[in-house]
């Protein structure tokens, strides 16, 4: 078969245009099947006609996932993370047009690792002698950018990795507020799909909640009653069972015990009657 003898492609069966074909591991691919993959495809160089085939099948069904999912939390950049913390599903897209591009919908559970790199960039500054000649700095001078990276790591058979940049404009710094944001936004990212940040942030939750029980149940407990002779000193406000306060010597405060039904008051306060003398009542009731 010469150079430009003319090529079909082995999914659809169409004609492949000029430049339009896409090598598979034994066969050819037009261009517009080959645009039906999934972005996060690398391997289609290295697969069969019938591993296409099943990938474009399991494409096609994706799309009744696309109709279903309702994303409740979005994060990045210009390549955004949608989650749909209802149904624990996720997908990655830069395009805002999303239900149209088809993006893979995969469970969260399928998550494997989420991990965030910083590439440093350093690019030398240079100036001009006075016949315009180009020279370096002494000592040398650079110019510092910073990329962060993120990489999914996925279980499911038709890709196992998502790498995306998370930076859309570089900070030239480590010490800047725009890199302080990326490394939130990374560590946002993290705990939304790291397996183990996810099970952290679980185990967290959980330990609130029984934390507000016990808390719940302490708050509606019986109050402790104090014994009798226990008294708060006026001056200081100390707690005491004596009868002058040991931190400061005021003298316990006399109760005046009386008639709960007629209000007597009797003389001799250490010698109480069993029965009001007033009214008959027994004393103290």
């Amino acid at each position: 078969m010469g150079l430009f003898d003319k090529k079909y492609c082995d999914i659809c069966g169409e004609k492949i245009g000029l430049l339009g074909n896409r090598k598979l591991e034994d066969g050819n691919c037009c261009k517009d099947c080959a645009a039906k993959l999934s972005p996060w495809m690398t391997d289609r160089r290295t697969s069969t006609i019938a591993e296409i085939k099943q990938h474009l099948a399991y494409r096609e069904a994706n799309r009744d996932e696309v109709a279903r999912i309702h994303p409740t939390k979005v994060l990045g950049n210009n390549t955004k993370v949608y989650i749909d913390e209802t149904q624990n599903k996720f997908f990655v897209t830069r395009y805002s047009n999303w239900q149209d591009r088809n993006p893979d919908i995969i469970p969260l559970s399928a998550v494997t690792s989420c991990r965030v790199e910083v590439e440093e960039h350093k690019e030398q500054q240079y100036m001009q002698d006075d016949q315009g000649k180009r020279m370096s700095f002494d000592p040398p001078r650079y110019q510092y950018t910073y990329e962060f990276t993120v990489t999914i790591l996925v279980n499911l058979p038709w890709f196992d990795e998502i790498s995306f940049e998370l930076t859309n404009d570089r900070p030239d710094s480590r010490y800047t507020d725009a890199y302080r944001e990326y490394e939130r936004q990374a560590e946002e990212l993290r705990r939304a799909l790291d397996p183990e940040y996810r099970r952290k942030a679980e185990l967290d939750e959980k330990l609130k909640e029984a934390l507000a029980q016990n808390l719940g149940i302490a708050s509606n407990a019986a109050p402790v009653d104090q014994p009798a002779n226990i008294w708060f000193c006026p001056e200081c406000g100390r707690k005491n069972d004596d009868n002058f306060c040991p931190h400061c010597g005021t003298k316990r405060p006399v109760t005046i015990k009386k008639c709960g039904h007629c209000g007597y008051q009797p003389d001799d306060q250490n010698n109480l009657p069993k029965f009001c003398p007033q009214c008959g009542a027994p004393f103290g009731a």
